[in-house]
């Protein structure tokens, strides 16, 4: 009121000059104490905040507290909860596994469980969003939750009550680990978070008992995440001491970050390393298949990465919301910035970058990338050209396939009937599934979608209001069976099988497998 007062009787206005901080608080009294009508003062600034950091470069961004915790809670590696992994199915929370020790499994509850109320609270058929559900199935560690389950058995349909205390559940960054073929080991990534690294070396170790002599590294769709996260992994690839990316800012010295094995040697020592990109693969992806690509230590795979080379510095305020700040740009060993151009405030043309590739045809040509001379660099060991300002280009390039996409396609992916279809699938087959394949080797060898599968599955989409498209379905038909087994397995086994299964469907990953076991592998690298 002190301010108000002193605008009041003009003392303000008799200054001449006012720095950016008065201002921005005397346009927020002014407002709080004459608007006409009652004013929030907390979204009044959080909208400031906002407003500020749009003007900046897309990235810099600010979350309120909620908002921050749901951004952090991915990356720290793990949270209190009871251990499920669930799809939401016609407004009900269908558990498709159980994490392995983990609270719910120790009660009891099963896969193919559905939930339909928590703490006597109705969360079934009422249309709650799923962040809602689970914020009631969260909490801290060590409290208790009372959960109503849904449970078909021997034909019988009966409501079971469990009582379940609430645990640290761990948050994988690695979807996938598994031999794709004698030699090659893959391992996928979907994050790069405060566990990666030790996860990663785990994988490796597993995979070379099984007899790993070289690595497909799939990064596609990988957001990124911690810088450390990517500089460590990337620990266990490159050669000691060998600088793995640095960033520089206006306030911010240059700082190296360089490569250092947890042991003596890293992991994959000279093994050949294939990394699969795309065009969302962003941050932290960029950095490790940057570094990579620039010692000549291994070939990408793919389409040109998104294109972000900003970091982002976090600063918390007290109430837990946070402000996340652009200070830097991040290198890759040999300078390349890989950030895309943007221009500061058009954060919405920014983020239709990926719709503008499509269009233009950069997608599905190699040759539709406008590469910029002033920006090209020579690899560190063979001299290669490679190129800055956009991303990481590969060294082989994949086209985006679009011919089994239609419209019926992805009207029926929209409506979520695959998921619906595939979890009633499972629910009526599962016991005798299991015991026709022993284990999910069996089940991606010799499992095949039917006919009557799709048409069943087709039914389904025509009673969501899809309409049949006989046409366009046979057009998708191989991709529509690839999900469904891929989701099937999944519900039976675990994330890993839809990978293993998905795999041998998607043209980056059987590239991939083709360079690394060619003699072109080390063609390229020359």
């Amino acid at each position: 009121m002190a301010l108000a007062a002193a605008l009041a009787t003009g003392l303000f206005a008799q200054s001449r000059v006012l720095t950016p901080d008065q201002k921005l608080r005397m346009a927020e009294v002014v407002v709080a104490d004459y608007y006409v009508d009652t004013v929030n003062e907390d979204k009044l600034v959080e909208s400031a905040i906002r407003s500020m950091l749009e003007e900046l470069d897309p990235h810099s961004a600010y979350s309120t507290a909620e908002e921050t915790k749901e951004l952090n809670e991915p990356l720290q590696g793990n949270f209190s909860g009871i251990g499920i992994t669930f799809n939401m199915n016609k407004d009900t929370l269908y558990v498709i596994q159980t994490v392995s020790g983990g609270p719910s499994e120790r009660v009891g509850i099963l896969a193919g469980d559905r939930i339909i109320a928590v703490n006597d609270t109705a969360i079934a058929g009422v249309k709650m969003k799923n962040s809602d559900i689970m914020k009631r199935l969260r909490g801290p560690k060590g409290t208790d939750v009372d959960v109503t389950v849904l449970r078909r058995n021997a034909g019988q349909t009966d409501t079971v009550d469990f009582r379940i205390t609430r645990a640290d559940i761990p948050i994988y960054s690695i979807d996938a680990a598994y031999m794709a073929d004698p030699r090659t080991g893959y391992i996928r990534v979907n994050r790069f978070a405060a566990e990666t690294a030790n996860e990663f070396e785990k994988a490796v170790r597993d995979l070379r008992k099984q007899g790993m002599q070289q690595l497909i590294l799939d990064l596609v769709d990988n957001g990124g995440g911690y810088l450390n996260a990517a500089v460590e992994l990337l620990g266990e690839i490159l050669s000691p001491g060998e600088m793995a990316v640095y960033t520089e800012g206006r306030n911010a010295p240059r700082y190296n970050y360089t490569a250092h094995p947890k042991g003596r040697q890293p992991l994959l020592g000279d093994s050949r390393v294939v990394v699969m990109v795309n065009q969302y693969s962003a941050s932290a992806s960029e950095i490790t298949s940057g570094a990579i690509q620039d010692w000549d230590r291994g070939v990408i795979v793919g389409r040109r990465t998104f294109g972000k080379g900003l970091v982002q510095r976090p600063f918390p305020f007290p109430d837990g919301s946070m402000m996340r700040l652009t200070v830097a740009h991040y290198y890759t060993p040999t300078g390349r910035d890989i950030q895309k151009p943007y221009r500061k405030g058009e954060g919405d043309e920014y983020r239709k970058d990926i719709i503008d590739r499509f269009n233009s045809g950069e997608l599905m040509h190699a040759d539709s990338i406008k590469y910029i001379d002033s920006l090209k660099v020579s690899t560190l060991r063979s001299g290669r050209t490679i190129y800055g300002g956009g991303g990481i280009s590969p060294d082989v390039f994949v086209p985006l396939d679009t011919t089994e996409f239609t419209k019926y396609y992805r009207n029926v992916m929209a409506k979520g009937v695959l998921n619906q279809y595939t979890i009633k699938y499972v629910d009526r087959n599962r016991k005798a599934l299991l015991k026709q394949y022993r284990n999910d080797s069996e089940y991606v060898d010799r499992f095949e979608v039917t006919p009557e599968m799709l048409k069943e599955m087709y039914d389904l989409a025509t009673k969501e209001e899809v309409e049949y498209d006989a046409e366009q379905a046979a057009q998708s038909g191989p991709l529509f069976k690839m999900i469904i087994k891929a989701l099937i397995g999944r519900d039976l086994y675990d994330q890993a099988t839809y990978f293993k299964v998905y795999n041998r469907h998607d043209p980056i990953f059987k590239e991939a497998l083709r360079v690394i076991n060619s003699d072109e592998y080390d063609k390229l690298l020359d």
